[in-house]
């Protein structure tokens, strides 16, 4: 991830990491977190959710990333299934310097199954050190 706001671009691609949907972790969080659902739909809706929250988190742990101040526009396109390989990716639309020390930076967010087919998108807007 960039060092600080001024070296954002709009239309700048970053690489967000890959996680997998393990099979043992689809059926804890089926049993905790989403009653009625079963394995062979793939990976509920929530659980896509959250694999994209740690992927975010992982990457921007030691970035200018100061706040997240929104999440909007969440689209799920499909449920993969266990096993499945999913890559993030976070693409810049957008970025508004707010004084001398921060600046907003609007994002679009996806997550990609192995054949580089939408799983899951949205747009986050955070707050970037300067």
């Amino acid at each position: 991830m960039p060092a600080a706001f001024d070296d954002i671009e709009i239309g700048q691609v970053f690489a967000l990491g890959e996680t997998v949907v393990e099979a043992p972790a689809l059926a804890a969080f089926i049993d905790a977190f989403a009653p009625g659902w079963t394995a062979d739909r793939g990976a509920p809706d929530t659980m896509i959710f959250a694999l994209w929250s740690r992927l975010d988190a992982q990457a921007t742990a030691h970035g200018s990333a100061v706040k997240r101040v929104g999440v909007d526009a969440l689209r799920w396109a499909r449920n993969p299934p266990a096993g499945e390989t999913l890559r993030g990716r976070m693409t810049v639309m957008g970025k508004d310097a707010v004084g001398e020390a921060k600046g907003i930076v609007i994002a679009q967010h996806d997550l990609l199954d192995e054949a580089g087919r939408l799983v899951f998108s949205c747009l986050t807007r955070s707050v970037y050190a300067r």
